[in-house]
């Protein structure tokens, strides 16, 4: 499992977000708080808000992470 920092900051960063991630063949998650979504939904997604930091769990092989991460890089919080 990989886990990275993103930010969605409106609602159309979440549909093109989602649009990305719904094409995945493995799970990925997002963490806020004490609160575990689907990244595959986006009324999930939207129930946790947008503008603020969360943590993307990508449960897929190293290949399948990397290959995720550069789709949605625009999304990554750099440290």
């Amino acid at each position: 499992m990989k886990t990275v920092s993103i930010l969605l900051p409106d609602t159309a960063a979440v549909k093109l977000f989602v649009n990305i991630v719904e094409q995945c063949d493995f799970d990925v998650d997002l963490v806020s708080g004490r609160y575990c979504i689907n990244a595959k939904s986006m009324m999930g997604i939207l129930s946790l808000g947008t503008g603020s930091t969360m943590e993307m769990e990508i449960r897929g092989t190293e290949e399948q992470a990397a290959d995720l991460l550069g789709k949605v890089d625009m999304y990554l919080v750099k440290e």
